[in-house]
């Protein structure tokens, strides 16, 4: 139940804004897990890498159209045809382990097939990102819990209106986890199949 639905005017000010902080934490596991090679292309695999552009550090997809014109292959086609080397460059010295070709203001990117052991890799990071994700979630649930024990303490709300608080926002916790693991199981499926 969202916590926004928990009805007390206590509890709604106590958490006004753990519904939106869990829901980061959940957007940014998911942007997180977006950048996991997986044998297919996607432009989300190289749009964060970051390029020097005329001396600012700026995000591929701010300079250059990303496009996979086939399942696992890239195609970068920058705004500014002077920026096409270190496109290249920034793609070449990533951690992606991927190689461009240049073809005159553009760039080809084939995605290689990943090996046993690359796919167990990343399900070994997929799971370091899971974790990362989780304790962001415990770090929200943590400062709720102590805002609600102060907010009690000051007398704004009944000792009720405190477990019901608690309540509901692990509640919300359990939820987000859930889907957390959901995203993760999804993903892993992905990373393992050949």
């Amino acid at each position: 139940m969202p916590l926004h639905q928990a009805g007390q005017p206590a509890i709604l000010k106590a958490m006004a804004s753990i519904d939106d902080q869990l829901k980061d934490a959940v957007d940014k596991f998911k942007i997180r897990i977006q950048q996991f090679r997986t044998g297919r292309a996607t432009p989300a695999l190289v749009e964060d890498i970051v390029i020097d552009y005329y001396g600012t550090p700026t995000p591929l997809k701010a300079v250059a159209a990303i496009s996979n014109p086939e399942p696992r292959q890239l195609l970068i086609q920058p705004w500014d045809k002077g920026v096409v080397q270190n496109i290249e460059k920034a793609i070449q010295t990533s951690p992606l382990g991927i190689n461009p070709v240049t073809e005159r203001t553009q760039i080809r990117i084939t995605i290689p097939s990943l090996t046993e052991e690359r796919r167990k890799e990343l399900v070994r990071l997929l799971g370091a990102a899971t974790e990362e994700a989780r304790i962001l979630v415990r770090r929200v649930r943590e400062d709720e819990m102590k805002n609600i024990d102060r907010r009690e303490k000051a007398g704004d709300m009944s000792e009720d209106e405190k477990f019901r608080a608690r309540e509901s926002v692990q509640k919300s916790v359990d939820t987000v986890n859930k889907e957390i693991d959901a995203l993760r199981e999804n993903k892993e499926k992905e990373i393992m199949t050949v």
